[in-house]
C-alpha cells in the first residue's frame, strides 16, 4: 500500500484512484485467447493485487473472450467498495483469435451487457469504446454513432463513465460534445511518444491518461540503453519505464498486467523508485533516438 500512496492519486469519474493499477489481460491463455494456464495462480495474482493496495484494475470481456472478467467476478466478488473496474468494448474474437471490429450500436450494445453479466455488476464504472482503427495507432473518423450508444447506455445507469481507446485528441473532442470523457487508453510509453501533446492536453482537461504497451517498440539500442540505466539503479528495465510513465505526466495511470505474482510486486514497486532530473533527461534521450 504504501508504494502505491507514493505515486499519488488522480480522479477516474467521481473515483480517485492510486496511479498504479492492473491489467488483466495477461491472465488469459496465449494470444489472449482462452483460459489461463493456471486457473488458481490467476485468481492469486488478482487477490495479491487487491492486499497490495490496487483499486483501479482494466479488463475487457474480448480477453478471452469472457475469461478475465469471469476470473475477475470469481476471485474478487463481492468487490470492494473502492475497486473501480473499467473495461472496453468495440471489437470481438474470432475462433481464429483474431481481433475483429464490433462497432456498431446493436453491437456495442450487447457488449456492454456481456461485461455486466460476466462482471457480475449492476453498473460498470468506466466503459471505453476501442477505437478500430489501425491496430496501435488512432487514426481520424467520425465516432459519433458509436459513442452515442454508448451515452445512451449511461443514461439508463448501466454504465458511470466512458472513455475512449486508440483516440485522438479530435474524437476527444468529438466525444466530450456527446458525453464526457474521463479517460483515454493508448499506446504510449519512453520511445513510442506520438501522443505527447495528447497527455499534457487531457491533463489540461482533468482528464486521465492510460497508456498501454509500457515496453512497446523499443529497437535493440533503446532496450540496452534502458537496460543499462536498470542496472545503475537496481532496477528492471520494466520498473524504469513504469517509473517514467508517472514522472511524465500527473494524469497517467498505469495498468501493468501480469499473470504472476512475483512481477506483479515488481512493477508495483516502480511507484517507490524516484528518479532524478539527470536520470530523466537520460531516459528522455533514450526515447529521441
Amino acid at each position: 500500500m504504501n508504494a502505491l500512496k507514493k505515486a499519488g492519486t488522480f480522479q477516474l469519474g467521481d473515483r480517485t484512484v492510486h496511479r498504479m493499477g492492473y491489467g488483466a489481460m495477461q491472465l488469459a491463455g496465449p494470444g489472449v485467447f482462452g483460459p489461463p494456464k493456471d486457473h488458481a495462480g490467476a485468481l492469486a495474482v488478482l487477490r495479491e493485487a487487491i492486499a497490495a493496495g490496487v483499486d483501479h484494475i482494466d479488463t475487457s470481456d474480448f480477453y478471452g473472450p469472457h475469461v478475465t472478467n469471469r476470473l475477475i467476478r470469481e476471485a474478487l466478488s463481492p468487490y470492494p467498495d473502492k475497486l473501480t473496474i473499467v473495461t472496453k468494448v468495440g471489437a470481438v474474437r474470432g475462433a481464429d483469435a483474431s481481433w475483429n471490429p464490433a462497432q456498431s450500436p446493436a453491437e456495442l450494445t450487447q457488449a456492454v451487457h456481456d461485461n455486466l453479466r460476466n462482471l457480475g455488476l449492476d453498473a460498470i464504472d468506466t466503459v471505453n469504446l476501442r477505437i478500430m482503427g489501425n491496430v496501435h495507432k488512432p487514426s481520424e473518423g467520425s465516432i459519433e454513432p458509436q459513442f452515442t450508444a454508448l451515452a445512451e447506455l449511461r443514461e439508463k445507469g448501466l454504465i458511470r463513465h466512458l472513455g475512449l481507446s486508440n483516440a485522438t485528441l479530435g474524437q476527444v473532442k468529438q466525444a466530450q460534445s456527446i458525453a464526457p470523457v474521463v479517460c483515454v487508453q493508448n499506446q504510449y510509453n519512453l520511445v513510442q511518444r506520438e501522443d505527447d501533446a495528447l497527455v499534457d492536453a487531457l491533463a489540461d482537461l482533468g482528464i486521465a491518461y492510460v497508456p498501454f504497451f509500457p515496453l512497446g517498440g523499443f529497437s535493440p539500442l533503446q532496450s540496452d540503453k534502458l537496460n543499462s540505466v536498470a542496472r545503475r539503479l537496481g532496477a528492471t528495465p520494466m520498473q524504469i519505464a513504469l517509473a517514467w510513465l508517472l514522472h511524465r505526466a500527473p494524469n497517467i495511470l498505469l495498468i501493468p498486467g501480469t499473470s504472476s505474482v512475483g512481477h506483479l510486486h515488481e512493477n508495483l514497486g516502480a511507484a517507490e523508485l524516484e528518479l532524478s532530473t539527470d536520470v530523466l533527461a537520460e531516459l528522455d534521450a533514450i526515447g529521441n533516438r
